[in-house]
């Protein structure tokens, strides 16, 4: 694992971006030589998105846009008594 001071990542940055995309090797950042951040590659997808999965198994049932309760029946919108 390589380790780079926060002042030379930031004048390297996009060219440490391209490197661990690269190599896939991870990057510590430090700050006055401790650890703060990780930059790790990103993890292969196989099958895409979780949300791609479930695409058109949606149904709408019923009107979406007003609320499922009369505006009186809120406790926050109801006039003290």
């Amino acid at each position: 694992m390589k380790t780079l001071s926060s002042t030379e990542f930031k004048a390297k940055c996009l060219a440490i971006l391209d490197e661990v995309a690269r190599t896939g090797e991870t990057v510590t950042i430090l700050k006055r030589g401790k650890p703060v951040a990780q930059l790790v590659p990103p993890v292969p997808r196989e099958k895409g998105f979780p949300q791609e999965q479930i695409m058109g198994t949606v149904r709408i049932k019923g009107d979406i846009v007003e609320p499922p309760l009369p505006t009186d029946a809120w406790e926050t919108v109801s006039k003290p008594e």
